[in-house]
């Protein structure tokens, strides 16, 4: 079959659906199953920490592999990856088997974080110059959505069908492992070769990307010591991450205390987060009617949904039924969803085109390493205390992020480092891939880091669009 413009978008659409829906599968049971099989919450905050630092260390590392051996094989290495994670996630039964199982499905995640776009936006181009990609990457997007939140419902559900016991609690990974085969079947059948650079050597272009890293701490570094208000940015970034992780350890253990049971917390969490996910994408929607309603000031709005956010957690914690405790996580995705775009305003705000990739480096840098804090903090302090502590504790943390906010500048009033000489800059895929986008203007193209907590793939809505929309 000749690809085409318009089949090259439902190949892309279909992939994306292949690929984020074993991640939902898994969203419901991972923790459970892990608590199942005898490990403690500060064990299960160890393997999310495993998975999040190989994630870390491979992103930019491999980030030209594509262009070294293609794209496709890239996806393909990945798919097997991804697959082998899990399948050792299903049968893992103490601390070691859990690691590598996370530390596989990081693996993979590090290498499809940016081809299958980059093959998409190729396509198109080679296929007719100009033709703008902004439908299918939106149809996409959709799908991403959509196979979340369907993964979510139906791996809740798989295991309430089956008999008691940690075996029930591994079937949707089974069936994810299941899917990701059909995924890899899809890629190798739909994506056409493309994307390796001829005449350069695979270990070239990989040096190169390892030698890219250290560059990338230093202006870190150097971004959050000379502008307070990307320093500010930064640490909110920081504590959102450690909130964010601390949700995604804390909350399947408290629906599975008020349904009574592992199986039937797995089936009434899938409903949750089915629901707030699409609580994210309300929120990221309703972004610019929150600055309004807060005349203008980013600040301010942005520390009302911080404020808003610590109370959803409070109500996690105490609601006394599972419906109550789902409307307050779907809340909290809701007011999170709506934050995210407005502390980005003022993050692209701070800076020109030249710095703006390594600035969005920095922001995922510091949401990661939030996660990795957050996974290793906060389960110690529950096992010490309680998950209602726990929850109070990260409620605090947003309350601080709330007061920083108070201190950060109107966007409206932020001005560029080179207002009136921007740059001519071409964005690139996260493999390196240039990206020649149908039409100029200030398109916040956003590369890098995937900010990608810690259960295997698993994301949270508006930081979504700091991975790879």
């Amino acid at each position: 079959m000749n690809l085409t413009v318009r089949s090259a978008g439902w190949r892309y659409v279909a992939l994306t659906g292949l690929r984020w829906l074993p991640i939902g599968l898994s969203i419901p049971v991972t923790v459970l199953l892990a608590q199942s099989r005898g490990l403690t919450l500060s064990e299960i905050g160890l393997v999310f920490v495993a998975h999040s630092l190989v994630a870390l260390v491979l992103e930019l590392p491999t980030g030209g592999l594509a262009d070294a051996i293609g794209r496709r094989p890239v996806l393909v290495i990945s798919g097997v990856l991804q697959i082998c994670g899990l399948l050792v996630l299903a049968a893992a039964t103490n601390l070691m088997m859990f690691a590598v199982a996370f530390s596989l499905v990081g693996a993979g995640r590090a290498l499809d974080s940016g081809p299958l776009e980059s093959w998409y936006v190729d396509a198109v181009h080679e296929l007719s110059t100009g033709t703008d990609v902004t439908p299918g990457l939106s149809r996409a997007s959709v799908a991403d959505g959509l196979a979340l939140s369907a993964g979510a419902v139906l791996g809740g559900v798989l295991p309430a069908l089956a008999a008691g016991g940690s075996t029930p609690l591994a079937v949707p990974i089974l069936v994810g492992a299941a899917l990701g085969v059909v995924n890899l079947v899809a890629v190798l059948v739909l994506v056409t070769p493309s994307g390796a650079q001829a005449g350069v050597r695979t270990r070239t272009l990989l040096r190169r990307s390892v030698r890219e890293v250290p560059k990338i701490v230093r202006d870190t570094v150097q971004l959050a010591t000379r502008d307070q208000a990307l320093r500010l940015l930064l640490i909110i970034t920081f504590l959102a991450g450690m909130v964010l992780s601390t949700l995604e350890l804390l909350g399947p253990l408290r629906f599975s205390d008020l349904a009574g049971s592992r199986t039937d917390g797995t089936a009434v969490f899938g409903v949750v987060m089915a629901v707030s996910f699409g609580g994210a994408a309300v929120g990221s929607a309703l972004a610019p009617v929150s600055r309004r309603a807060a005349k203008g000031s980013v600040a301010l709005a942005t520390a009302a949904l911080l404020v808003l956010c610590a109370v959803a957690l409070v109500g996690i914690a105490l609601a006394p039924t599972a419906v109550l405790a789902g409307l307050a996580y779907a809340a909290f995705y809701l007011w999170n969803g709506a934050g995210w775009p407005l502390r980005k305003q003022v993050l692209h705000s701070r800076v020109d085109s030249s710095m703006r990739s390594t600035t969005v480096s920095a922001s995922s840098f510091a949401l990661m390493l939030g996660g990795i804090a957050g996974s290793l903090l906060l389960p110690l302090l529950v096992e010490q205390t309680s998950l209602t502590a726990g929850f109070a504790t990260t409620a605090a943390v947003l309350l601080v992020s709330a007061g920083l906010s108070l201190r950060l500048p109107r966007a409206d009033s932020a001005q560029t480092a080179s207002a009136g000489r921007r740059a001519r800059w071409f964005p690139r895929s996260r493999d390196g891939a240039r990206v020649d986008l149908p039409h100029d203007g200030q398109v916040a193209v956003e590369l890098t880091f995937a900010a990608e907590p810690s259960i295997p793939g698993r994301r949270h809505g508006a930081e979504r669009e700091q991975d790879d929309h």
